[in-house]
């Protein structure tokens, strides 16, 4: 089949390369001509495990091309899918569709012949109607189905939630564009993934649904770390016990400095937003933006507690300012709270993240941004470790207390066990969980 992404960001590269890697012709569209210029050079502009392997083998095979042009990929395409961005609009949270009209209205005018045109991205329910009358106006007589395909890819691991999902959603009005949907994804059908084939509008509120449900968990186990640190409980003990049940589920159960990312936050302040016009206010959504809003000042706390009750004038040491490990996306990092709130304080900030500096150069002034982990530990007070990467799992204990001025670690994703910390010689302070080593509260 032929296949018109339009949008070669996180949700539209990733998608393109694995619908090649199925088989598919896939010309990936992008308005953004640096960006085309690289990806045709074979430079990948963002990081993701495996993508730019993926994409160069794929380019290779002449599968997967780029264009800076709809107007060159969409006639002749089977399905045309719209990739692209849809940030949360300033002053109500809604998000912006004026991405996705400006190329609805683009492929519009480039139609050509029995046309499936796809949203990928995570638009309110409803806009699939909206870019339905978008396309009629542009074209009354093209022959066209619209439907709702959203994505549920996770940053850092993109390429295997895409190659083997745990469910495809499928909104969709007709049999024909059923059967084309069905095509795309046949490899899928053939590892027997479910795919849900639903109305348009419900497709649209399974993906908000899906990031709601899951950030609640999140805001609740954060809330009950908060409950185990009063009451001497282990809330990883807590969460393996209540994850247990088959209802629950173990996912999503790591108490944290609070969920951030690209997905998460716009979602859930659309959700409410969407919930709101249409008169059932959602208020569990509600008070979980508002929990993880204080999740990440509660952290800045914490730490200032740990050491002492003042950051003035000394020298803190963060592994990690992206929103997770594997990407180097720090967009509603809770880095951008934690960081800012540290140097206001009067702290130093020493950081150092694996492929998150650049992007974090741009919203975190003041930061002395180190060459590795050992760097920006070099005579700190304290070291905070905020993003989990696996080369922060087992640092050489030895020689941090060796570079630290103060043997401190606050450890805000629970890498290291209380003990170990303890017996290396380390006040050892982290999440849900009592504190441990030399000057533990007791």
């Amino acid at each position: 089949m032929r296949v018109a992404m339009i949008g070669a960001g996180y949700v539209g590269l990733v998608s393109a390369a694995c619908f090649s890697e199925f088989g598919h012709s896939v010309t990936c569209v992008d308005a953004a001509p640096e960006r085309i210029a690289a990806l045709r050079a074979g430079r990948v502009p963002l990081y993701e495990p495996g993508l730019e392997a993926l994409v160069a083998a794929n380019a290779a095979a002449g599968r997967l091309s780029f264009s800076g042009d709809i107007a060159d990929a969409v006639p002749g395409a089977d399905v045309v899918m719209l990739a692209v961005g849809t940030p949360s609009r300033r002053g109500d949270g809604h998000a912006d569709l004026s991405y996705v009209r400006e190329a609805a209205r683009q492929v519009a005018d480039a139609l050509e012949g029995y046309t499936v045109v796809a949203t990928k991205s995570t638009v309110p329910v409803g806009s699939g109607r909206e870019i339905a009358r978008i396309v009629r106006e542009r074209q009354p007589e093209a022959d066209v189905d619209i439907v709702s395909n959203p994505e549920f890819l996770r940053e850092g691991s993109a390429i295997g939630d895409f190659m083997r999902p745990d469910r495809v959603i499928v909104g969709v009005d007709s049999d024909r564009a059923r059967e084309v949907m069905r095509a795309l994804y046949r490899p899928l059908f053939l590892i027997e993934t479910p795919v849900l084939f639903t109305t348009l509008e419900t497709a649209e509120l399974i993906k908000y649904a899906a990031n709601g449900f899951l950030a609640t968990k999140i805001a609740f186990i954060n809330e009950i770390a908060d409950l185990c640190e009063r009451l001497g409980a282990d809330v990883q003990d807590v969460a393996r016990g209540i994850g247990l049940d088959n209802r629950i589920g173990r996912y999503f159960l790591h108490a944290g400095p609070g969920f951030g990312g690209s997905c998460f936050p716009k979602d859930l302040a659309a959700l409410t937003r969407i919930a709101e016009e249409a008169g059932a206010p959602s208020g569990i959504v509600e008070t979980v933006l508002r929990s993880n809003a204080a999740r990440k000042a509660a952290m800045v706390e914490k730490i200032v507690h740990a050491m002492d009750g003042t950051v003035a004038g000394r020298t803190v040491a963060v592994l990690g300012v992206t929103f997770k490990p594997n990407t180097d996306d720090v967009r509603e990092s809770p880095s951008l709270t934690i960081l800012p709130g540290l140097m206001e304080r009067g702290a130093v900030v020493r950081a150092f993240d694996p492929a998150g500096m650049e992007e974090a150069r741009a919203q975190l002034d003041g930061v002395v941004w180190c060459r590795d982990a050992y760097d920006a530990m070099e005579g700190a007070d304290a070291l905070v470790i905020l993003t989990e990467w696996n080369e922060f799992r087992a640092l050489d204990l030895e020689r941090v207390k060796g570079l630290l001025r103060t043997p401190l670690i606050v450890d805000l994703r629970n890498v290291y066990e209380p003990r170990e910390a303890a017996a290396a010689g380390f006040r050892y302070v982290s999440v849900g969980r009592a504190e441990a080593g030399a000057g533990a509260e007791s």
